[in-house]
């Protein structure tokens, strides 16, 4: 892609997001919303394959799903209770319908089924991109909204995200479907929270980020898009294999890694608000997601591949590749847990 096209794509990319952030009013709002769908979807669709193809025009469908969705319960809410204001969003019909359309928006269950088949077909950046940066416009506006839903939707929501994240990677060979997956489990998380706490989703959607832009960018470096690949990927950078191992169990949320803060604080959070019912039933999903994450790594660092000669490594390695970022957000991914009592201060500040 030309470079020009590329820096204006990703400036409006920037752009759509920060104009959602900066909005009060739900029509600025949904032009953000649009402005990022429009801005992605050319960077979806510049490798002339058909599976990009075929994502790119999924993605377009549900998002332009969503935001027509917002439009409609904004304008219901402005017909019945005269508020065009995101604060003031009130009827019950308007609410439930804004959650359903950010959830669509967002990939939480039960409304995830596009995201693991348009991650599937995208390249690893695009992938990254629509795994962080796109979560970001339509979480300031579930934040915002949150006080004013039925909390046992969202709880509802939260569970059912955390069991299907959990339960839809069990059975995957494609890295991109399991981070797909692992990112509506980490989603369902920040869902279960949002009411109680936004401070902690907030906190959560940041580690969540970090976690993932690892993984994404690891997958890059080492080229491997299914179990396979990964099994050979030991030969081309050992102390990468071994670093990518934790990532995947940061992820999974296992102390002493980053992934395990958010997590605890939760648990922790849920339990004094009196819901230990939803609290175990979200510790007993997490499990399933562990297990694949497992699964990755038994295969990444426990298994030689058969047919790969070590003696070749050298000859397949790109050593013209930028591992700056890639150093900086691992050892975020891993070493923040023992900030967790700063962290805790300053979300009760």
């Amino acid at each position: 892609m030309n470079p020009y096209v590329l820096t204006i794509l990703l400036s409006s990319l920037g752009l759509g997001t920060i104009l959602t952030f900066a909005s009060s009013h739900w029509l600025l709002a949904w032009m953000g919303l649009e402005i990022n769908t429009l801005a992605i979807i050319p960077i979806m669709a510049q490798q002339s394959h058909p599976r990009a193809i075929e994502a790119t025009t999924k993605y377009f469908l549900t998002q332009a799903t969503a935001a027509a969705m917002i439009l409609f319960a904004s304008t219901t809410n402005a017909w019945l209770v005269g508020e065009w204001e995101i604060h003031q969003l009130s009827h019950p019909l308007a609410t439930t319908t804004v959650m359903l359309a950010l959830a669509l928006k967002l990939g939480l269950a039960p409304v995830h089924f596009w995201l693991p088949e348009v991650l599937q077909g995208l390249e690893l950046t695009t992938g990254l991109i629509l795994s962080t940066w796109q979560k970001l416009a339509p979480f300031a506006l579930m934040i915002q909204v949150a006080p004013t839903i039925n909390s046992s939707l969202l709880i509802a929501m939260g569970l059912l995200s955390t069991l299907v994240g959990g339960w839809g990677g069990l059975n995957q060979t494609q890295l991109r479907k399991i981070l797909a997956y692992s990112s509506i489990a980490h989603l369902g998380w920040m869902v279960l929270i949002l009411q109680y706490a936004p401070s902690l989703t907030l906190l959560s959607l940041f580690l969540y980020i970090i976690m993932t832009s690892s993984a994404f960018l690891t997958l890059k470096t080492n080229n491997s898009l299914t179990i396979n690949t990964l099994a050979t990927s030991w030969t081309k950078s050992p102390t990468l294999a071994a670093l990518t191992a934790l990532v995947l169990l940061s992820l999974g949320g296992l102390p002493p890694l980053s992934g395990f803060m958010p997590k605890w604080l939760i648990l922790q959070e849920l339990t004094k608000q009196g819901l230990p019912l939803s609290a175990t039933l979200a510790a007993m999903t997490a499990l399933l997601s562990l297990y694949f994450y497992l699964r990755l790594c038994y295969a990444m660092t426990l298994t030689i591949y058969p047919n790969t000669l070590t003696a070749t490594a050298p000859w397949r390695l790109n050593f013209t590749l930028i591992t700056l970022p890639l150093s900086i957000i691992t050892i975020l991914a891993l070493g923040l847990l023992p900030l967790t009592p700063a962290v805790t201060t300053l979300l009760t500040l």
